[in-house]
Order: structure tokens, then C-alpha cells, then sequence
């Protein structure tokens, strides 16, 4: 696990927010807004660069930006990770999937290599490798290729559930010739507000603009 830090609730800034929202049945909201693929599709890919992993890297760089998406709380107690993992949904065959763990770095080349040994071993393992409770440094991912989705909710354990999910969509060419898809955020409000999630995307959207000239 992760090394972390303790909030302290003396002098958090969002500790009023924070109490509010624990209070709550329905504490998590969800967002959806579309994310600009054109320089990965059209630049990155055909360089050998596999849209899959870029844009499981892109979200992140965007988690990672924003300090609010490494924050958990277990009871009372609030912590912010150094570097959260990011554990993917992988499809097996027979219409199944597991769960991989992919340990985040911020160099393009060292994360890629190691995101595709974990999936492809992922891929041919038969356990569904879910996290029990026993890991908070994480965030969760899926990938929905089959939609171009304009809203997406989660299932969820219950409302002390705090680990952030990210959902994607179909890659569609517009008639303008530019590729997007749909990008869905669902968070912890007695964590993260709509500004946290507003700098998420504008933090993944300027990585996966990087893929133009280079990892």
C-alpha cells in the first residue's frame, strides 16, 4: 500500500463539507463530460501506441493532479496517498472480466510495459482478483467500448465507499473529423467537489493531448 499523510480535521479547510456529506444514504455523485481523443487516435496509435493503455495512464495523470482523488477516509479518519494504483476491469473469455492493479508512474514507457504484463496476465488467470476492503489506495476503472454512453452510475457497496470510479466509452469520429469519447467520474462528495472533478478532466485532457508529439 501506498504511503499516506493524515488530514487534520483542525484545519481542513473541507472538514464541515466533509462531516455534511457523511451524514448521507447517497453520498457519491457522478459525472459525465467527453474528453478529446484525436491526437492519441491519429498521432499515438499509429506510432504503436495502444489507445487502451494511454488512456488508462491519462486518467492517471488526472487523478494525480488533484489532490482530493487521493484522499480516503476510514471512520473518522481522513488520509491523502502519496501515489494511488489504478485497478482495471480486463475482459476474459466467456463474457467475464477480473480485476488487475496497475501501480501508477508518471513515465509513459515504464508504466505502459508494466500496465500490459498485468492485464495480459490478468487476462489468462481465472481469479477475480476483487478488492475486499483491504486496499484504499486505488482507484477503479472500466472501459465500455460498446457505448458512447451519455451517463453512467455505479454499483456500490454502501456509503463509505470513497475510492473514485472512472468509466469510458466508444471512441466516435465527429463530422468534423475530430474523436471523442465519453468520460464518466464518480466520487465521494464528503471528498471531492464538482471543481475537483472539473481539474480531473482538464489534467487528463492535457495528457492525452501529450500523446501527440510523444509520450
Amino acid at each position: 500500500m501506498a504511503a499516506s499523510r493524515d488530514i487534520d480535521l483542525a484545519t481542513w479547510p473541507r472538514a464541515g463539507q466533509f462531516r455534511l456529506f457523511r451524514t448521507y444514504d447517497r453520498p457519491h455523485f457522478a459525472t459525465t463530460a467527453r474528453v478529446d481523443v484525436t491526437a492519441l487516435m491519429t498521432r499515438a496509435r499509429p506510432r504503436g501506441v495502444s489507445p487502451h493503455r494511454a488512456f488508462i495512464h491519462a486518467i492517471g495523470a488526472g487523478i494525480h493532479a488533484v489532490p482530493a482523488l487521493k484522499m480516503r477516509f476510514i471512520g473518522d479518519r481522513v488520509l491523502q496517498y502519496d501515489a494511488i494504483s489504478l485497478s482495471t476491469t480486463v475482459p476474459r473469455p466467456g463474457d467475464t472480466f477480473g480485476y488487475c492493479y496497475i501501480p501508477w508512474s508518471e513515465d509513459w514507457a515504464g508504466f505502459d510495459e508494466r500496465c500490459k504484463a498485468i492485464i495480459d496476465e490478468t487476462a489468462n488467470s481465472t481469479d477475480l482478483g476483487a478488492n475486499t476492503g483491504e486496499r484504499h489506495d486505488l482507484a477503479y476503472l472500466s472501459c465500455l467500448p460498446w457505448l458512447d454512453f451519455t451517463a453512467l452510475d455505479n454499483a456500490l457497496p454502501g456509503p463509505d465507499d470513497c475510492i473514485p470510479r472512472f468509466s469510458w466509452g466508444r471512441f466516435v469520429t465527429g463530422a468534423d473529423g475530430r474523436v471523442s469519447c465519453a468520460v464518466a467520474v464518480q466520487v465521494h462528495h464528503a471528498l471531492v467537489d464538482g471543481l475537483q472533478v472539473g481539474q480531473f478532466f482538464e489534467a487528463a485532457q492535457i495528457r492525452l493531448d501529450g500523446f501527440a508529439d510523444g509520450a
